[in-house]
């Protein structure tokens, strides 16, 4: 069983959603001692943003001459890591309401017609499905459903929406919000119920 583990957080160890992350790995691999896990920190190797070089060559076999670039190599890569992955965990702050862009720039190396979806006579077909996703999330405000605030969150209802489109469609969310709030005093909190939501997965 092959784990695929992504950070995009550019906080290092002050990070929640990296400690998150971390914690759901562990809580995987205590139930699969077997487990491969690859690790990907997208703030330390972030994949460059998508440009008409490297949508060229999306989701096709490199040249002689594409596979001397490295930027179109490291994009081959986490396409195949994605593709081959039975379990992916994703480590997902909120910045200004969306996600991180160097997460961004991964999910275009990986949302490719042909490869992880293709358009079909009754429309989009995901091709990604069987894999189990999880999402560990974190924002400082609170912007859940049925908050005044919701209306803003384009961070974990972005990430379903990709992964839904792709055809995944096992996705548990770990979340810990409202980090920043009360002056972050509730912070230890939050992260320990979030942390005991993992231990129950």
């Amino acid at each position: 069983m092959k784990l695929l583990h992504i950070d995009s957080s550019i906080l290092g160890g002050f990070s929640a959603s990296r400690q998150l992350s971390i914690a759901i790995v562990e809580r995987y691999r205590q139930k699969h001692p077997d487990l491969e896990v690859t690790s990907l920190d997208l703030a330390a190797e972030p994949l460059p943003h998508l440009d008409g070089e490297s949508l060229s060559f999306l989701g096709k076999e490199l040249t002689a001459d594409a596979a001397s670039n490295p930027v179109l190599v490291a994009g081959a890569k986490a396409l195949a890591d994605f593709k081959a992955a039975d379990i992916l965990v994703l480590g997902v702050p909120m910045y200004n309401f969306g996600i991180p862009s160097q997460l961004k720039a991964w999910i275009d190396r990986i949302a490719i017609a042909g490869q992880t979806f293709r358009y079909g006579a009754n429309g989009v077909e995901g091709l990604a499905g069987g894999k189990t996703v999880v999402i560990a999330g974190a924002r400082g405000g609170i912007y859940s459903e049925g908050t005044p605030q919701a209306v803003f969150e384009h961070q974990v209802t972005y990430i379903k929406a990709v992964l839904g489109f792709l055809g995944v469609t096992d996705i548990k969310v770990i979340e810990a919000e409202g980090l920043a709030t009360n002056g972050g005093n509730d912070r230890p909190r939050i992260l320990a119920e979030a942390e005991s939501a993992i231990a129950a997965l």
